[in-house]
């Protein structure tokens, strides 16, 4: 059996990585998390070929995890947010790994290019109460999924000649959702130390955030796990970067449920003096403005730098320099 090297695209020097990436940036978190997940025994970590996938900025970050163990492609995600769009981006990203595995000069060969079969794995621990597994799929976005669909007997349907959504989709990517908060898939956390101790710290960090201001929040549940044997050493280790990252990943929870409910709610309420398409429309430019907002602010008081914020909001909004200061200037105090 060939043993793979490992292979790592790095972050940009001022990404922000999440906690659950953190955790598993190791082969031997990744190895025991895999064994978790597919109730397996494999040993080596150096079997591992890991690959990271990532476009990791403040608000939109996609920090996703993929590797191979043989003959089998894993891409795992943690996500704090319910995002039926995952196995289009999956689709995505499969299609890279793939272009980078087989070169396109083989594509046209009379034999057979024998590739990794793929599995999607995502790792829910958000607030929404989802079940403790379920699936995403990629037929579910098809516009023609909510079209009726021809009968099964041979008999066309000549009321809808353009229907073009058949029982089964010619391509599908499905991807399993885990739910990991407290009192889901126990066994598999069972299993996985690392994996179980990630949930317990959330928890924690939420229930104080309650009570506390964010670091202060944080900063207790690190102490408390610690204190109990819960991911003690990776706490001890990375105790400064897993502080600035959970501020970071808590108050996204938060800036993404203001800024729905501030953007569209407005937007919605216009809407019903100038028409729904309109107030649409509205409702998606007012979510602009106050997503650009609320991203200062947020920045703000979690202490980024202005420069620092000025680059991430051109960067989620695609904002020329100028443009960003001004915006920057405008809300920053």
């Amino acid at each position: 059996m060939e043993h793979n090297k490992i292979t790592e695209l790095r972050h940009a020097r001022n990404a922000k990585d999440r906690v659950f990436r953190l955790l598993f940036r190791e082969k031997k978190e990744l190895l025991s998390l895999y064994n978790a997940v597919n109730d397996t025994n494999y040993d080596n970590p150096d079997d591992l070929t890991v690959t990271t996938l990532e476009n990791a900025i403040y608000i939109t970050m996609k920090n996703d995890l993929s590797f191979l163990l043989y003959d089998n492609m894993m891409l795992y995600e943690h996500q704090s947010t319910d995002n039926p769009n995952i196995p289009l981006r999956d689709l995505f990203y499969v299609s890279s790994l793939y272009s980078g595995l087989v070169p396109p000069e083989k594509l046209y060969s009379s034999s057979r290019q024998l590739i990794p079969e793929p599995r999607f794995i995502v790792f829910y621990n958000g607030t929404a109460r989802l079940p403790e597994r379920f699936e995403y799929k990629l037929s579910d976005l098809y516009e023609t999924r909510n079209i009726a669909r021809p009968q099964d007997d041979g008999e066309s349907d000549d009321s809808r000649p353009d229907c073009t959504a058949y029982s089964i989709p010619d391509l599908e990517l499905k991807v399993s959702v885990l739910n990991i908060n407290e009192g889901h898939n126990t066994s598999i956390k069972d299993k996985c130390e690392s994996l179980n101790g990630y949930s317990i710290f959330v928890d924690k960090t939420r229930k104080y955030r309650k009570l506390l201001p964010s670091e202060e929040a944080v900063e207790r549940a690190i102490n408390e796990c610690i204190s109990e044997g819960i991911l003690a050493e990776f706490l001890q280790k990375n105790r400064a970067e897993v502080l600035n990252v959970s501020i970071f990943e808590f108050n996204e929870e938060k800036y993404r449920e203001v800024m729905r409910e501030d953007g569209f709610n407005m937007g919605f309420s216009d809407g019903k003096a100038v028409g729904l398409a309109e107030g649409l429309l509205l409702g998606v430019d007012k979510e602009r403005e106050n997503g650009i907002r609320l991203l200062i602010r947020t920045c703000r008081s979690v202490n980024i730098s202005r420069q620092n914020t000025l680059e991430q909001l051109a960067s989620q909004y695609s904002l020329d320099t100028d443009t960003a200061q001004k915006y920057l200037n405008m809300h920053w105090n």
